[in-house]
């Protein structure tokens, strides 16, 4: 375990109860915050399933998962879930004014040693933090969903983040199994983000184009570079194949790629036409619900291997 005993989260959403589990699964004591009671409500049956899928695949077991939500308190109010604790995330709504707000509330109900972490996505952590008074212990934590079978953590410094608070911060998701990066630089989608939608907009470009159709474009990937991404990602491959090669090909593909600065005008009608992929049934694909619930299946059937892989070894 690290120096810091007690873990406070704000939001029992999607991420938020998530990551309580993450903690409570590796025997910290956690306090789980929300102002909705059912979401509170929510939050406790969730993880309950979410602990007996991983016993069913060979990830814990089913005797420990009493234990495991025992160490979470569930409640609503703010002073009482932060009052004692050594390391809060807050996980609420990606909406820049309520985070702000939240961390003001805490900066004035934590001690002042206690580490104040946002799980945003995408949001700078400078201003989230520029309303606070000790901007000094405020850091990023974006955990990926699902943040209890995602190893990825990328801890991000703000402007005022020292070194104390980065080294801190990293030592605690060590303790609990975590893959924390360091993103040395508060800039808008901080690494993977940046990766991933950079992939996303040249695979809708590509549609968009007439090029190849969606399901063309995913097969590519699936069966394509995407089978060696998880040993040999991007830099790595760059060096395998030798920068001189990386070069010439730049030289080459890079003016003909997708550079624009605003989303696919394709993407804006699918919106438009309420095409919501998953939750209409219809995106840049069809979408029936027996497909849905499938490739949701897919996904956490194949995350679920990984982890018990990594178990083993």
């Amino acid at each position: 375990m690290s120096e810091m005993q007690n873990i406070s989260i704000i939001g029992a959403g999607l991420m938020g109860h998530g990551i309580a589990q993450v903690f409570a699964q590796n025997g910290y004591p956690v306090t789980l915050m929300d102002l909705n009671e059912e979401f509170l409500a929510n939050a406790a049956k969730n993880i309950r399933a979410n602990l007996t899928l991983m016993a069913e695949n060979g990830i814990g077991s089913y005797k420990d998962i009493d234990s495991v939500i025992s160490r979470i308190k569930f409640t609503m109010e703010m002073s009482e879930a932060v009052s004692e604790a050594d390391f809060v995330v807050e996980a609420v709504s990606e909406k820049l004014d309520l985070k702000q707000n939240i961390f003001q509330q805490l900066d004035s109900l934590c001690r002042r040693e206690t580490i104040l972490a946002t799980n945003t996505s995408v949001i700078s952590i400078t201003e989230i933090a520029s309303k606070s008074k000790y901007r000094d212990r405020i850091i990023g934590t974006h955990f990926w969903n699902p943040p209890y079978l995602i190893p990825l953590v990328e801890v991000i410094r703000g402007k005022d983040t020292p070194d104390e608070t980065m080294e801190k911060t990293f030592s605690l998701l060590q303790s609990v199994g975590k893959h924390p990066v360091r993103v040395n630089k508060d800039v808008p989608g901080f690494v993977a983000n940046r990766l991933q939608h950079a992939l996303w907009r040249e695979a809708i470009s590509i549609v968009e184009k007439g090029i190849a159709d969606a399901a063309t474009v995913d097969e590519c990937v699936k069966y394509g570079f995407g089978l060696r991404l998880p040993v040999l990602a991007p830099m790595e491959n760059a060096d395998m194949v030798g920068t001189d090669l990386t070069l010439a090909i730049h030289d080459y593909i890079l003016k003909h790629l997708e550079s624009s600065p605003e989303p696919s005008p394709l993407l804006r009608k699918l919106v438009e036409e309420r095409s919501l992929g998953f939750k209409s049934g219809k995106g840049f694909q069809e979408w029936p619900e027996n497909k849905a619930d499938e490739s949701r299946k897919r996904l956490q059937k194949y995350l679920m291997g990984v982890i018990k892989e990594g178990v083993k070894t």
